[in-house]
């Protein structure tokens, strides 16, 4: 069991409005929108899917961008920060496009042997690019401003920031398959090697800090990926049995969820493979229309006119 899950699927974070996250994801990111829907427990939001151009597991970060929902606070029992692979040699070309684009910027780091450029996104979303010696071959998604030899790859890892992370890392290890890898202070570097990329998670142990508060700038869950909803029902019952308490299976359209709070408060997420984004737009058109879940789409008309209009 332990074999079966394949790194980070996705993401999820929370923005305030929709169009200054839509522009900063795609113009100044230069991520493809992959899809454009809406919230499932609230169709008059959207939920926006950014990535690679196939929307490839491990690529995807989405958004919940409720307008007003004022500005959340990074702290214990969530996930902190979402880092991506870029190539070598590339930050250089990022900072300069951070100053042009006025995005708040830290001087380059170095954590575990790679070099880290961390940053913020207009809510506050704690981001970081990193170099990385590790062989990366996903394609990226290249516009005419940020080419592949500086385009994002997808993710590296993501941080969760805990009080405790010893019944987080027992989860990790015990039921999700990651070993510990390396530690560096306070920071404990997991990892699968069921596959070469988006296969990291650093826990880091903050006992004195204080607790997160979920708004614009935070992250709402981490996903993690299995191949098919097969594989995906039997680490459940391996999660229930561990005492967990953990959803039923759930018909996200694009993928089937699971989802269950881990003991230091993160909200995680177990997703497949299947069926994957082009189940209802072809890949050259991924993105370009309003996607709604099929019980929504008699309502459509009255879901558009509570959406926020989009340029």
């Amino acid at each position: 069991m332990n074999n079966n899950i394949l790194g980070l699927h996705h993401i999820t974070a929370i923005a305030g409005n929709a169009q200054q996250n839509l522009d900063f994801y795609t113009k100044v990111l230069g991520q493809r929108l992959v899809k454009k829907t809406v919230n499932f427990d609230d169709p008059g939001t959207y939920h926006f899917y950014f990535g690679n151009e196939t929307g490839t597991p491990g690529t995807i970060l989405t958004f919940f961008p409720w307008q007003n929902i004022g500005k959340g606070k990074n702290g214990t029992g969530m996930a902190t920060e979402i880092s991506y692979t870029v190539p070598a040699g590339s930050l250089e070309f990022w900072k300069a496009r951070f100053k042009q684009f006025n995005v708040p910027y830290e001087e380059t780091i170095e954590r575990f042997g790679d070099k880290v450029l961390r940053f913020s996104d207009p809510d506050g979303l704690q981001l970081s690019f990193v170099e990385t010696p590790a062989a990366d071959n996903r394609l990226p998604w290249e516009t005419a401003d940020i080419k592949k030899d500086a385009a994002t790859k997808g993710f590296h890892s993501t941080t969760l920031t805990l009080k405790n992370i010893d019944a987080t890392a027992k989860v990790l290890t015990d039921l999700l398959g990651y070993t510990l890898q390396a530690q560096e202070g306070n920071r404990y570097r997991f990892a699968v090697d069921t596959v070469e990329n988006a296969n990291i998670i650093d826990l880091l142990a903050t006992p004195d800090g204080d607790r997160g508060h979920n708004a614009a700038g935070t992250n709402h869950h981490v996903a993690f990926r299995v191949a098919n909803d097969d594989i995906q029902m039997a680490l459940r019952e391996k999660i229930v049995a561990a005492g967990h308490h953990i959803t039923p299976k759930i018909d996200r359209d694009y993928f089937y969820s699971l989802y269950f709070r881990e003991p230091g408060g993160v909200l995680f997420e177990i997703a497949t493979d299947n069926p994957g984004f082009t189940v209802d737009e072809p890949l050259n058109e991924l993105g370009t229309g309003l996607r709604l879940p099929k019980q929504y789409e008699p309502h459509r008309k009255e879901i558009e006119e509570v959406l926020p209009v989009l340029k």
